[in-house]
This record gives structure tokens, sequence and C-alpha cells, in this order.
């Protein structure tokens, strides 16, 4: 991860010396001001946002395949990034402001998971199964609502910027945006860390976590509220990311096992390190910037069969 962040911060169309930026990390002057704004204004807060969101939908998605014993298992298996994209499309539609569309993505985020869980619940009860169904269901309708809104968008200015947008990008960050956006995504990261001895249970039944002393439907619940605080605000802040989720947790396992103590903290490096190469790539790659999501699929897909036919198979 540090090598893959020093290169962030100095690779580029404008490039940086590696003794530069140690300078201006550590307050020294550098012989040439534009190092200094270029770091603190683009590079750097496009970095951090990296680290962060990579390694908040590696945990993620790592949790959900604990939970729900599926390794096809992602961040939006219960229509978290469908519901906050929907709410930035429908920002974007209504040309609200940067913040305005960061907020209507995150509370739809946020409303597709409170949907979910009223549709999965049964005379009062909610199981993994039809947490699933219901996921699928809202996933569905939001992909329409998405559809919906592409569909009656200005197909001159307002229909490219919600395309683009869909594909992700982490372009235009800064530290004001960093202070407010990751603040959840950290939450849930340290929520998952903290609970990562006990999500190897997640999988049991009732009966089976209660004569352990473990109490599943708390430790579910606030395994789903982490998840969702994390995909919701990185939806919010750079699109839609693909692959991370599902991707990284299965690298982790393929090289640490199934213990969730070593997958978790191993999915956070793994997947912050990884988003970082695939924006440092995306940014300087070409004189226009790639969306992230492209990337991470033509990247991450060769490399998940390789590493397939290497290991013999998923490791759920």
């Amino acid at each position: 991860m540090i090598v893959a962040f020093t290169i962030a911060v100095t690779a580029g169309r404008y490039s940086i010396s590696v003794e530069d930026m140690i300078k201006v990390l550590t307050g020294q002057a550098v012989e040439d001001s534009n190092v200094k704004t270029v770091m603190f204004s683009i590079r750097l807060p496009r970095a951090l946002l990296a680290i962060i969101a990579g390694a908040g939908l590696a945990v993620a998605g790592a949790a959900f395949q604990s939970m729900f014993s599926n390794p096809l298992a992602t961040p939006d298996t219960l229509g978290v990034a469908t519901g906050a994209s929907f709410g930035a499309t429908l920002g974007i539609m209504m040309r609200l402001p940067s913040m305005g569309i960061q907020t209507s993505a995150f509370l739809m985020g946020i409303i597709s998971i409170f949907l979910v869980y009223s549709i999965s619940k049964v005379k009062g009860e909610s199981s993994l199964v039809m947490l699933i169904l219901a996921g699928m269901v809202i996933s569905s309708l939001f992909e329409a609502l998405v559809s919906l809104v592409k569909y009656v968008a200005d197909p001159q200015d307002v229909l490219p910027e919600i395309t683009y947008w869909l594909m992700g990008s982490l372009s235009g960050t800064g530290f004001d945006d960093l202070l407010v956006g990751v603040i959840p995504m950290l939450a849930g990261i340290f929520i998952i860390l903290g609970l990562r001895w006990k999500l190897n249970v997640l999988s049991l039944n009732e009966d089976e976590a209660r004569s352990m002393g473990i109490n599943l439907r708390f430790i579910r619940g606030l395994t789903i509220v982490s998840s969702t605080m994390i995909t919701a605000s990185v939806i919010a802040m750079c699109g839609k990311v693909g692959w991370i989720g599902i991707l990284i947790p299965h690298v982790a396992r393929m090289i640490f096992g199934n213990n969730n103590k070593y997958v978790i903290p191993a999915s956070l490096g793994l997947g912050a390190t990884y988003l970082l190469i695939i924006d440092t790539v995306a940014r300087s790659i070409s004189a226009a910037e790639l969306p992230i999501s492209i990337l991470t699929a033509i990247i991450g897909a060769p490399v998940f069969i390789i590493l397939l036919r290497k290991t013999g198979g998923i490791k759920a």
C-alpha cells in the first residue's frame, strides 16, 4: 500500500519526485510551488479516498460473503448500491450541487436497506433467505428507476453526466469532501474490524449461536448497518465501483484461509491497494481519464480467473 500510495501521489501528467513529496508531507519548502498545490488539492485527497473506499468495499464484501455463506455475495447484495445510484442520478437530473448529489445518494442507499428489511419480515421475523430475496426485488426496482431517470434526462447535458457518474470516478475530490463523506465509511470499517472474531458464526442458525452465547440478530444487524454505511458512502462519493467487493475477499481467503480474524484485515489492505492502483492507472493511462469501473472489471476478471486456476477454486 505504501508503494501504491507513493506512485499515486507522484505519477501523472504532472510528475512529482519522491523527494519533493516527502518534503511537502514533512512541511519543508520545495522549489516549485505548484508541487504543493497539486499534492494537497488533487493527489492526496484522491489517494486517501481510494484507500478508504477500496478498504471499505472489500471488508463489506467479505462480511456479506461470510454472513450469507455465499461466495458471490457483494456489498450490493441488499440493493444499497442501486438505491444510492438512483439518489445520485435523481440529484444530477435536478441539477443539485455536488454535496446535494452525495447527500441524495447516501439517503436513498439508507432508505433502500430499510425497505429490504421491512419486506423481509414475515410474522415479525427476518431470515437470511428473505433478506436476499428482498434485496433482489429492491435492487431491480431501483435499477428500473435509474433507467427511468436516464430516459427522461436531457440527452445533451444531463444524460452524459449521469452515464459517466455511474461508471465511477474519484476525480474532483477535495479535503472538504473527505471530511464529510468518509466518516460513515470509517465507522463501518471499524465496526466490521471489531466484529471480525464473531463473523465466523454468522452462518449458523439461531440455536447453535445461542448455545455459544452469541446474539446472532444483533451481530447480523450491526454487520448489515456497517456495510450499508460503507457502500452508500462510496457510491455517493465515487459512483459505482464494481468487482472490489467480490474479488478482494476471495484473494484474501486464497492467501490467508477462511478465518475472518485474518480475512477482514487482509481484505482491508488488499482492497485499499487495489483501488489505489486502479485509480492511478485510470488517470495516467491516457489524456482522458477512464472510469474506474471499466478498469476494475478489465483487470479484475483476468486476475480472478488466474487465481482460481492456480488455487483450484473458490474457498467459501
